[in-house]
């Protein structure tokens, strides 16, 4: 078949994301289908395993899925379109058939289980022993062991888990870009941001494209769902009506209509559930559970307890001390949820005196990318250079840069998509693995990550101006990157975020997020857009000392969140009286000063959970903040205006946190980084609470 013809079917360099087209995804996936069929075939029949007998072919399996099929997914993710998502969804079932074939191989099983009980296995690596029995676990994990009737159904079970969650996302940016509020009148608009302005007005412009342009300053003005346009409304909008209005409209997403999702959350959980049974578990968070490090449930809500013990008390001072406020500042009526941020902002600003509108012309995109990249140069030796031209992209906003070690020599390279387009790019922000580091017969191949925002975009003339919370979710995903990037691992299956337990992945994410509020830092990337001044440090003072406000809060939302995931994954029946909506509504007269509205359908748009890898993992979020929060304090005890102490440590979690990625147990690594098991107290001090 014509590689030139078809993209799909590379196997060097990078993706050719300029010319992939729905009509080559049929004949791409029945050659990799046809071609990794073939290798499997010739693995299943070799005699005498050994780890190069069955770990390159597997390898050359992977890639043919790196070229062929993972650029499909990203591009539904980046760049969706009716015949992209049509040819997807077309093509779905023979991928996950092959790959259920994959993991279902009794031949393989049986050679891989050969090779861990045999006289070569002392000889083997740590990495390549953890890649063999993770190995196995994820084969049984996958129906190996079912037979007949059992396994037939366990394979029919995982590919309508494929289809759903796919559908569950499709509806909810259908359902997120399909509503919006349009306002005409000054009146409507006063005490927006200007900012937001040249977002609202942009946004109502690409709508009427026929339309004269409409001005930030004279309107008229499109609200969105989408963040960037959604929570500067909540926050700023004086008109109680239409903060309802949009609340609503929020809280409803992919709840109604042809984009309703409901019957998906209640066919995605009965399914897992089944799945679990067929597995011999008792319920999914046991399946989920059994590759994560926490290891069981107990573990995983013994630490919610502890944190809610904590946060609820503050959580609930917070919210009453936000009411009195309101009540003092004009608001007649008890405070309602499309309340909370408006006047949340409000108190913020009185509080500490400054506004994010204060702060944004202070964080334009370029500025916030120097201050990252000289921190990455401080803290990890890595030098990152503008290397647009070298790689086709799928929008031309997307940028592409190198990364180089201390040496000069280059170690891997990276996407980033910064910018929100609601039209075709789904919400949210992520890192996901363009390609993996290897070192074999393949060569050497180095990692290239992908980095998606959905920052605001520039407009009106302006550049990219970012809130603080943009520059922080940036500083977290580039966390991700870095652990993909920086490894050092020569295995694939084991390098980067491979084999890394889901709840140990968000510690150098989160970890980098602290780094925001470090003055060196960040008065090195925040100045002026216009003028170039540095941040002031009267401001620096106020976003510093604003670091904990309403951190309570923060933290039982998304203990609420974790709780519900874990509820509904280990307790809930799918098929009993409750409904999911319900259990949600139940966790939350444990966990939220304020409960939800009756109406509420958030869990329509928890995509995490039901779209994404999250599912019985959502608490890996606080699992992992609270590795990370110690880490950081390694920092701090070393002495953060200690530039070389900083080096020093730097360099040192770089080669354990961040190089030697799944090749061993994140406890392990953690150990060596800092010298003892994880603390939680310095994720409750961070967050200027106190252990009960």
């Amino acid at each position: 078949m014509d590689t030139m013809a078809n993209p799909l079917l590379l196997h060097t360099g990078l993706p050719a994301y300029d010319r992939i087209e729905p009509a080559h995804i049929e004949a791409a996936v029945s050659h990799l289908v046809r071609r990794g069929n073939e290798i499997l075939a010739a693995l299943e029949t070799g005699s005498h395993p050994d780890w190069v007998s069955l770990m390159v072919p597997l390898e050359e399996i992977d890639l043919l899925f790196e070229y062929g099929w993972s650029p499909i997914g990203h591009l539904l993710s980046v760049a969706n379109t009716d015949a992209l998502r049509a040819a997807h969804d077309a093509n779905m079932p023979r991928i996950v058939e092959f790959s259920l074939a994959l993991r279902q191989s009794p031949a393989l099983y049986r050679k891989l289980c050969a090779l861990r009980d045999g006289p070569q296995w002392p000889a083997l690596t740590a990495a390549q022993q953890r890649i063999i029995t993770r190995s196995i676990q994820s084969a049984e994990l996958s129906g190996i062991k079912l037979e007949g009737a059992q396994r037939a159904r366990f394979n029919e079970v995982e590919q309508a888990l494929s289809l759903l969650g796919t559908k569950f996302s499709n509806n909810l940016l259908d359902a997120t870009k399909a509503w919006s509020l349009d306002l005409t009148e000054r009146a409507q608009v006063e005490g927006l941001p200007p900012s937001l302005l040249r977002l609202a007005a942009a946004a109502w412009s690409a709508a009427h494209p026929q339309e004269t342009p409409a001005e930030a300053e004279l309107g008229p003005w499109r609200i969105t769902l989408d963040a960037p346009s959604f929570g500067p409304f909540m926050e700023h909008c004086g008109s109680r009506a239409l903060r309802e209005q949009a609340y609503r409209a929020q809280i409803a997403r992919a709840a109604q209509g042809e984009t309703d999702n409901k019957p998906l959350i209640t066919e995605i959980l009965r399914l897992k559930h089944e799945k679990a049974k067929l597995l011999g578990f008792a319920n999914y968070a046991e399946v989920s559970l059994a590759q994560k490090m926490a290891g069981n449930v107990a573990a995983v809500e013994a630490m919610h307890e502890r944190l809610l013990e904590v946060a609820l008390p503050g959580a609930r001072q917070e919210l009453a001390e936000l009411q009195t406020w309101a009540a003092d500042h004009g608001q007649t009526e008890q405070l309602a949820h499309w309340d909370v941020a408006f006047w949340a902002e409000r108190m913020r600003e009185a509080r500490y005196a400054f506004t994010d509108e204060e702060l944004r012309p202070y964080f334009s995109l370029d500025r916030v990318l120097g201050g990252l990249f000289a921190l990455c140069h401080r803290l990890f030796g890595i030098t990152i250079s503008t290397a647009n031209g070298e790689a086709p992209v799928w929008n031309p906003d997307v940028r592409f840069y190198a990364v180089s070690n201390e040496r000069g020599a280059r170690i891997a390279s990276f996407y980033l998509d910064p910018y929100s387009r609601p039209e075709n790019k789904r919400g949210g922000a992520w890192m996901n693995d363009c390609i993996q580091r290897s070192v074999g017969p393949f060569g050497t191949r180095l990692p290239v990550a992908h980095l998606v925002c959905n920052g605001t975009p520039p407009s009106g003339g302006v550049p990219s101006l970012m809130t603080f919370r943009e520059v922080e979710t940036l500083f977290h995903e580039f966390g991700h990157g870095l652990q993909h990037m920086l490894t050092t691992v020569d295995f694939r299956d084991a390098a980067g975020i491979a084999g890394v337990e889901w709840d140990a992945v968000e510690l150098p994410s989160q970890f980098m997020e602290n780094w925001c509020l470090h003055r060196p830092t960040l008065m090195g990337m925040a100045r002026h857009y216009e003028t170039g001044a540095p941040l002031p440090d009267a401001l620096f003072d106020k976003l510093r000392a604003a670091k904990t406000w309403r951190a309570a809060s923060a933290m039982v939302r998304q203990l609420h969140f974790g709780m519900t995931d874990l509820a509904l994954h280990a307790g809930f029946d799918p098929e009993g009286p409750e409904t999911a909506f319900q259990v949600e509504q139940r966790i939350a007269a444990r966990t939220s000063p304020m409960p939800p509205l009756p109406e509420n359908r958030f869990l329509c748009s928890f995509s995490h959970i039901f779209a994404g890898g999250y599912a019985a993992g959502y608490y890996s979020y606080k699992w992992a903040e609270v590795l990370s929060a110690d880490a950081f304090a390694a920092f701090e005890e070393a002495g953060l205006d200690d530039a070389t102490a900083v080096a020093s440590t730097g360099r040192r979690y770089r080669d354990t946190i961040l190089a030697q990625g799944g090749s061993r147990h994140p406890l392990e690594i953690f150990r060596d980084f800092r010298g003892r098991d994880p603390d939680p107290s310095a994720l409750l001090r961070h967050h200027g609470l106190k252990a009960a």
